[in-house]
């Protein structure tokens, strides 16, 4: 029974490390690194509690393009995808910026591409 409680301890004890690109709309000056890093300090919850996150959590951003999070506890990709689609529609760029996994521990965000195809007749 010991090699199971150790396993148990080694895998609540692993490291995830999760990373948000906007160096797209960062470049273009639309979307604001500082502001989206607070609000999810402010936001993530641990147990419950948002804006408790402890020793468990780490959000640090990388130059003005990336922001990562790290977690020893179990997180969830999709809820750092949710936070920051949140944070889009909070300042109005939820229109034309969307999120998108780049690999398997990181998300980028691109803009939708709004160019017109000029396939269409006009009668």
């Amino acid at each position: 029974m010991p090699a199971k409680s150790a396993a148990a301890a080694a895998k609540a004890a692993s490291k995830h490390r999760f990373t948000v690109d906007f160096s797209k709309p960062a470049n273009d000056g639309v979307f604001d690194g500082a502001a989206f890093e607070k609000f999810l300090h402010d936001r993530i919850k641990v147990d419950g509690k948002a804006g408790a996150l402890g020793d468990n959590i780490k959000i640090h951003r990388e130059g003005n393009n990336k922001i990562s999070v790290t977690t020893s506890i179990p997180f969830s990709k999709r809820y750092l995808k949710y936070l920051t689609k949140k944070f889009l529609k909070k300042n109005s760029l939820r229109d034309w910026i969307r999120v998108v996994a780049s690999s398997k521990d990181n998300y980028e965000l691109k803009f939708y591409n709004i160019a017109g195809t000029g396939d269409e007749e006009e009668e």
